[in-house]
């Protein structure tokens, strides 16, 4: 069976996780920075979905106002 491919959703949860573990102090020092690197990639993996769905959200209101002949922030309007 193939591993579940990671969401936006479940990278920021466990995010929050970490981060609550190192708030409450409970982690010894060994384990602090597994956590750290484990956070520093999960914050790259956020940065580059946050990224993504920013550039097709932008393609999509730019073909939108290709199609309406409207500029992109007036399409509500």
């Amino acid at each position: 069976m193939g591993k579940k491919r990671e969401t936006y959703k479940d990278a920021v949860e466990r995010l929050e996780t970490i981060v609550r573990q190192i708030e409450s102090n409970e982690l010894d020092i060994d384990v602090l920075e597994e956590r750290l690197k484990e956070a520093n990639i999960l914050i790259d993996f956020c940065e580059r979905k946050l990224t993504k769905a920013e550039s097709e959200i932008e393609k999509l209101l730019a073909d939108t106002a290709v199609a309406t002949g409207k500029p992109a922030g007036e399409q509500t309007k």
